[in-house]
């Protein structure tokens, strides 16, 4: 038997076995919603699915709350984007306002720099937001992290490609 049909027949029986606790477990923590539940315990098991799981897996809820959590936090994480950015919106005059497909497209794209910047190690992460979102020059970066103006242009320079390749990649 093949290692895809063991790890889809392995999915499977997780599904069977854990859907309807991890449903109520996301409801809980969604504040009853069951639709958002639902859809993000089936995000859960495609990610567990594309990852592949092994067969006689030790502690299968442990492993599923983990992955369902990050869902979670994703979830929030771009539900904070949109209203920030929508009431942004609501602040420009009317013939600016972008369409829901423009207005779709800059949520992605701000929810996949969130993501890189959460890769970003702590320090590097530190010097992108004090430059980028505080808007310091390198040289007050570099003087508050204690680092040189070099380390601080490496950083933003690797970070920048980072969000480069978020978005076009």
């Amino acid at each position: 038997m093949s290692s895809e049909l063991i790890s889809r027949q392995a999915v499977g029986t997780l599904y069977r076995d854990h859907c309807d606790w991890l449903v109520g477990l996301l409801r809980r923590r969604l504040g009853g919603n069951v639709d958002h539940a639902a859809d993000l315990a089936h995000d859960t098991f495609e990610r567990v699915m594309r990852k592949g799981v092994a067969p006689g897996m030790q502690e299968p809820r442990a492993y599923l709350t983990t992955v369902a959590g990050r869902l979670v936090i994703s979830h929030y994480r771009r539900a904070a984007l949109e209203t920030a950015y929508l009431e942004a919106l609501a602040q420009r005059p009317e013939p600016t306002v972008p369409s829901a497909q423009e207005r779709a497209e800059v949520i992605e794209v701000l929810d996949q720099i969130c993501d890189m910047i959460d890769r970003l190690d702590a320090r590097s992460r530190r010097i992108f937001l004090l430059a980028q979102i505080d808007g310091l020059a390198y040289a007050e970066v570099a003087a508050r992290m204690e680092v040189s103006i070099d380390v601080v242009k490496r950083t933003m320079s690797k970070a920048l490609q980072s969000c480069y390749m978020a978005m076009y990649a």
